[in-house]
């Protein structure tokens, strides 16, 4: 595989006319450049190892208020959005969840709607129980401080889904 970034030509250059320190300086340059991973790589490997049950489909962020469109985005200098809204879809198990950010909680909504028992996860390894009622309406307070998913587990037997970790 060849690197674009022109550490070969500077190797060349260095093994036809330079020291041997130039060319060493050189190979610790080039495998420093190589050994540096970006963040949000780093982030991604650890969530593909952070869903350990498999048997759960996943519902990915599929709509964001925050996120807009180019469209939007004219709209929205007009006038700011005063509710964030977030949508997690799993096609396979045919389920939406909805949350609505309020003030000091957030409102959420399974649909179609059922019953369900949720669990809040957080990064940290603390669980908070909580229930959706009979038309899929639960209340999640206080609201997680820092990256939390969803597990919802439905009464009317359908696939356990986990939500993607998101941040508010």
């Amino acid at each position: 595989m060849r690197n674009s970034g022109g550490d070969e030509e500077r190797l060349a250059e260095f093994s036809l006319g330079g020291g041997d320190e130039d060319l060493l300086a050189a190979l610790r340059q080039a495998f420093a450049a190589r050994r540096a991973v970006p963040p949000e790589f780093v982030q991604a490997g650890q969530n593909a190892f952070a869903w350990h049950d498999i048997d759960a489909e996943l519902a990915q962020l599929t709509y964001d208020s925050t996120r807009l469109t180019e469209g939007a985005v004219a709209m929205r200098a007009q006038e700011e959005a005063a509710i964030r809204v977030l949508t997690f879809t799993s096609a396979e198990a045919g389920l939406q969840i909805e949350l609505e950010v309020q003030e000091d909680a957030l409102a959420g909504q399974i649909l179609p709607m059922q019953s369900a028992a949720i669990e809040v996860q957080t990064r940290t390894g603390t669980d908070q129980p909580i229930s959706a009622d009979e038309v899929g309406c639960f209340w999640i307070s206080p609201i997680p401080s820092g990256d939390f998913r969803l597990r919802c587990r439905p009464v009317a037997g359908c696939a356990e889904v986990v939500t993607t970790w998101v941040r508010l």
